[in-house]
């Protein structure tokens, strides 16, 4: 049954907008990141609810490279935590972060060549990640050499699901994403899972603040932090239950209209 602070959505899908993140929300958590797949029935149904709704944007800390060979079309693309996007194939960068792709590149040869333990180092072209879930004894080393980096760099240090993140120093984030994409619609909802995804419920509450309805969805996991929970609206048991949701708004929003 469709959780009732969703119904403002599903009862006007033209003036109504799904964001949702992709790792542990659509698609499980897997140990190599390039493993990671659509959870069963997530591709059918965003491609139903872009047919309906405004807007359905995948809100990610993947590059849209990633992304556009998951995703269908018709669903809006932000990647790299909202540093580049795609709308309808077209690929756009945030200004002035083009200049940061040396840097980046720089840090991920030195991550690289430094031989942390138990890391794998994904190059995202804008930006870093290094992993550390399958080795979390080496987590403080990890975390040591990124903030070394980082004030060497000028690049930003920021918190993902067992991993850490180098980004350009650009003001950009989930939370600008929603809010710039949703500025115009009357009804908006986030589906997260990560501390990477807390600006996105931030940037629902400046919508609330402007008269937006809005609804932060929690995909439970082992990983899912309370700083994420305690904020949601509604909670989903992982890419399932997620998907299991977003079928429900789809049935909702037909039975609407």
């Amino acid at each position: 049954m469709l959780p009732e602070l969703l119904a403002p959505l599903a009862a006007q899908p033209g003036r109504s907008g799904i964001c949702t993140d992709f790792d542990g929300t659509l698609s499980p958590i897997v140990a190599e990141a390039d493993d990671a797949r659509p959870a069963p029935g997530a591709v059918e149904v965003l491609d139903a609810l872009a047919r309906r709704f405004a807007l359905v944007a995948v809100v990610s800390g993947r590059p849209v490279s990633f992304l556009e060979a998951q995703m269908p079309s018709g669903v809006r693309l932000s990647g790299l935590y909202g540093l580049e996007e795609s709308v309808d194939g077209r690929r756009e960068e945030v200004p002035g972060v083009s200049e940061w792709r040396d840097v980046v590149e720089q840090a991920a040869q030195r991550a690289e060549a430094a031989g942390l333990p138990g890391t794998s180092v994904e190059r995202k072209g804008l930006s870093l990640t290094l992993h550390f879930r399958t080795h979390p004894e080496d987590e403080p080393r990890i975390r040591s050499w990124a903030a070394t980096e980082a004030e060497a760099t000028g690049l930003d240090v920021r918190e993902a699901k067992r991993s850490i993140e180098l980004h350009p120093p650009v003001a950009t984030d989930k939370g600008t994403v929603i809010e710039a994409l949703a500025a115009d619609l009357g009804a908006v909802c986030y589906l997260a899972d990560d501390l990477g995804d807390l600006p996105g419920y931030d940037g629902l509450d400046r919508l609330a603040e402007a008269g937006v309805h809005t609804v932060r969805i929690a995909v439970l996991g082992p990983e899912t932090p309370a700083a994420l929970t305690d904020r949601a609206d509604v909670a989903v048991d992982g890419p399932a239950g997620a998907v299991a949701l977003l079928e429900e708004l789809a049935q909702a929003s037909t039975a609407a209209t």
